[in-house]
């Protein structure tokens, strides 16, 4: 973590990994309509389980990406317990998708990919 900034994770299949490529590795896809929340989350750890256990059944390939967000920005929203210490992340509404992405410092890195 860089100061003024907060390390998040995000799992991702190959299809939103694919739409991140295509902005230089800079910003988010906008959610599909039964998306209203993008998650991401607070820990490695969290983020690889969600990338083996759920996006490798559900696309054959998943991905774990590392970024810096502007901690400013990350202040107006509340950590989330998503089941338990291990499993937190930042629900942000999908309509302020546009500022989260303006507030990445830096680009997105995949960090693991499933299968290994």
């Amino acid at each position: 973590m860089t100061q003024g900034t907060v390390t998040l994770w995000r799992p991702v299949g190959p299809e939103e990994l694919r739409l991140i490529e295509e902005t230089g590795m800079r910003a988010f896809p906008p959610r599909l309509p039964e998306q209203p929340i993008f998650y991401p989350v607070t820990t490695e750890g969290y983020a690889v389980k969600i990338a083996r256990d759920w996006n490798v059944p559900a696309s054959g390939s998943g991905f774990v990406t590392r970024f810096e967000v502007d901690k400013a920005f990350l202040d107006s929203y509340e950590v989330q317990d998503a089941g338990g210490k291990a499993h937190q992340e930042y629900w942000i509404p999908s309509e302020q998708l546009d500022a989260f992405n303006a507030a990445i410092v830096g680009t997105i890195e995949i960090v693991r990919q499933f299968p290994e």
